[in-house]
C-alpha cells in the first residue's frame, strides 16, 4: 500500500513546476489588479455606477413599471422626451470620450450616443464600446434632433443621448456572418464581402435579422392576410385539410412516403381532393392555407419540396369563369393591399434588391392559350398547338405581355386538354381544349386551376383514358356519386407570389427555413 502511494505521489520536479506556475499566476493577477487600479485612477471616480452593466438573467421575477418604446415611433416630434428602448446593438464605434451605437429593432434603427459628461463616466463609455455586436440591450436616453440627417439609419432626424445602458443578453463576440455583410447590395462588393446563399441558410437565425429579411416576411404574412380577407368577404369558409393521406394526391412518383404505424402513408401534394369533398358537402366556397409537399428533385430558383399552399375551391352556377372572376379580383385585392399597406417593407427590400414596381390591371388581363402561342410564334418560338409552355417560353411570354399590355400579371385560359390532369373538365366546344387556366406574375406561373369534373361517369372515363388504376382513386370518384355542384378552383404557392411580387431571384429568400432536395436543416 505504502509503495503504491509513493508511486502515485508527484515527483519533486513536478512539485517545483506547479509552484512556479502558481507564482506566475499570482504575479499576473497582481499586475492585472494594479493595471485596473491605475486605469480607475486615470479615469477618476466612476460616478455612473448603477447606470450601466450586465443585467441578471430575466426569469420573470419582477414587473417593472417601465414602458419600452418602438424605434419606428421615434421622430422629431418626440424630441426632448426620455425613453426606454430594448434593441439589438447593431454596430458601435468608440471615438475619444464618446461611443456611437446603432440600435436595431427588426428593420428600423436609430443612432445613439454615450459621451463623457457630468453624468456619464469614462468607465461607462468604455463599457459601451466593449458590448459585442448583436447583444440585446436596454437603453434609457433623451431623444434629440440632429443637425444633419443620419443617412445610414431609418430614423434620420433624431438620435438617443444615452443616460443608462444595460446588457440584457450578450452575444458571442465571433459571428459566423456579419449582419451588415448579409444586408449589402450585390453591386457593392467593393465595400465589403457579400454573403453567399449557403452561408446565409446555414446561419439563417442571423440572416433573418437583416432589415431585408424582416421586411420580406412581414410582407409575406401580408399576402396570407389579404388572401384570407379577400375570400372571407366573398363568403368563403376557411377549412383545414389532412396532410397525412392514404394515397398520392396527384399520382406520380413525386410524393413523400412515410411510415404510419403498421402501414404506409403519404404527405399531401395538394389539398385538392378535400377541397372538392368540402364542395360536395355543401360548403359552397372554401379555402385552406397550409403546407404542401412535393418530392421533386428540382434544384431551381423556384422549386421547394415543402411550401405554403393558398388553395381555394368554389361552386359556380353556370360557367367556370364565375370562379375565374373571383380569383382575378382576389389577386387584385392582394396586390392593392401590398402596395397600400406594405410600402415601407417594399422600399426596404428594394434597397438591397432593386426591382421594377409590380404592375397589374384591374380587372386582370385574360388571354386564351392560342393567343399566347401566337405571340410566342410571332417572336420565333416553335411550338405545337397542344404543347405545354416551357419555362423559357413562360418568361418570354411574360416579357411580351408586359411590352404590349404594361402588366406583370395575367391569366392564360383554355389550356390544351393533353397537358392537364385527368380530372380537368374538357371544353364542350373544342375537344382539344380544357376549362383550365394558369396565372402568371413576371412571366412565371404562380397558380394552376380548372373546372373539375364533377360527374363520376365522365371522371372514370378520363381516368381510364390516362391509364390510371381506378382502385387508387375510387374514394375520390365516390365523392361525386351523391350529387355534386359544378365547381372550380386552384392552388397558389405563397413563396412564389412573394418572390415575384418583390422581383427577387430565388425562392429561398422568401422561405423562412427552406426545404429543397439538398437542404433539410436548420
Amino acid at each position: 500500500m505504502e509503495t503504491e502511494n509513493k508511486e502515485n505521489a508527484p515527483s519533486k520536479k513536478a512539485l517545483k513546476k506547479q509552484q512556479k506556475e502558481a507564482e506566475k499566476a499570482a504575479k499576473k493577477a497582481a499586475r492585472a489588479a494594479e493595471l485596473a487600479a491605475e486605469s480607475e485612477a486615470a479615469e477618476g471616480e466612476d460616478y455612473s455606477k448603477g447606470c450601466y452593466g450586465n443585467l441578471p438573467m430575466i426569469q420573470s421575477t419582477e414587473k417593472p413599471d417601465r414602458q419600452l418604446v418602438k424605434i419606428r415611433t421615434l421622430t422629431a416630434a418626440e424630441a426632448g422626451k426620455k425613453v426606454w428602448v430594448r434593441a439589438r446593438l447593431h454596430t458601435s464605434r468608440a471615438k475619444g470620450k464618446q461611443c456611437f451605437i446603432v440600435l436595431r429593432q427588426q428593420h428600423f434603427n436609430i443612432q445613439a450616443l454615450v459621451a463623457v459628461n457630468e453624468r456619464i463616466s469614462k468607465a461607462m463609455v468604455r463599457f459601451a464600446s466593449n458590448i459585442t455586436k448583436e447583444s440585446i440591450v436596454d437603453v434609457e436616453g433623451l431623444v434629440s434632433t440632429v443637425p444633419q440627417k443620419i443617412e445610414s439609419c431609418t430614423q434620420q432626424d433624431v438620435e438617443i443621448q444615452i443616460e443608462q445602458l444595460f446588457v440584457v443578453s450578450q452575444s458571442e463576440p465571433r459571428l459566423p456572418l456579419q449582419i451588415e455583410d448579409a444586408a449589402r447590395k450585390v453591386d457593392e462588393e467593393s465595400q465589403g464581402p457579400i454573403v453567399n446563399q449557403d452561408t446565409r441558410l446555414d446561419n439563417r437565425i442571423l440572416d433573418l435579422r437583416t432589415a431585408t429579411s424582416q421586411a420580406i416576411f412581414r410582407l409575406e404574412g401580408g399576402v396570407v392576410q389579404l388572401f384570407r380577407e379577400s375570400l372571407m368577404k366573398r363568403d368563403f369558409v376557411e377549412v383545414h385539410t389532412p396532410k397525412i393521406i392514404s394515397a398520392a394526391s396527384e399520382g406520380g412518383a413525386n410524393v413523400f412516403k412515410v411510415s404510419y404505424f403498421k402501414t404506409s402513408a403519404f404527405l399531401a401534394q395538394s389539398p385538392q381532393l378535400y377541397k372538392q369533398m368540402a364542395i360536395c358537402s355543401d360548403f359552397d366556397r372554401v379555402f385552406t392555407i397550409g403546407a404542401v409537399f412535393r418530392a421533386e428533385d428540382s434544384n431551381t430558383h423556384r422549386h421547394l419540396t415543402e411550401f405554403v399552399g393558398l388553395d381555394l375551391e368554389m361552386a359556380f352556377n353556370y360557367h367556370y369563369h364565375e370562379a375565374l372572376d373571383v380569383i382575378g379580383a382576389m389577386f387584385c385585392d392582394i396586390f392593392r393591399g401590398l402596395r397600400d399597406r406594405y410600402m415601407t417593407e417594399i422600399d426596404t427590400v428594394n434597397k438591397q434588391f432593386p426591382a421594377e414596381p409590380f404592375k397589374f390591371l384591374d380587372p386582370p388581363l385574360r388571354l386564351n392559350y392560342p393567343e399566347g402561342v401566337k405571340m410566342l410564334r410571332d417572336n420565333g418560338v416553335e411550338m405545337g398547338d397542344e404543347e405545354d409552355l416551357t419555362t423559357p417560353a413562360e418568361k418570354l411570354l411574360g416579357r411580351l405581355v408586359k411590352a404590349k399590355y404594361d402588366t406583370d400579371f395575367f391569366i392564360l385560359d383554355k389550356f390544351p386538354m393533353a397537358v392537364r390532369p385527368f380530372y380537368t373538365m374538357p371544353d364542350p366546344d373544342n375537344a382539344k381544349q380544357s376549362n383550365s387556366y394558369d396565372i402568371f406574375m413576371r412571366g412565371e406561373e404562380i397558380m394552376s386551376g380548372a373546372q373539375r369534373i364533377h360527374d363520376p361517369k365522365l371522371l372514370t372515363e378520363r381516368a381510364l383514358h390516362h391509364e390510371i388504376d381506378l382502385s387508387t382513386i375510387q374514394s375520390y370518384i365516390d365523392s361525386f356519386k351523391y350529387g355534386a355542384a359544378p365547381h372550380a378552383g386552384g392552388g397558389i404557392g405563397l413563396e412564389r407570389v412573394t418572390m415575384l411580387y418583390l422581383g427577387l431571384d430565388n425562392i429561398r429568400k422568401v422561405s423562412l427555413f427552406p426545404r429543397d432536395p439538398k437542404r433539410l436543416t436548420p
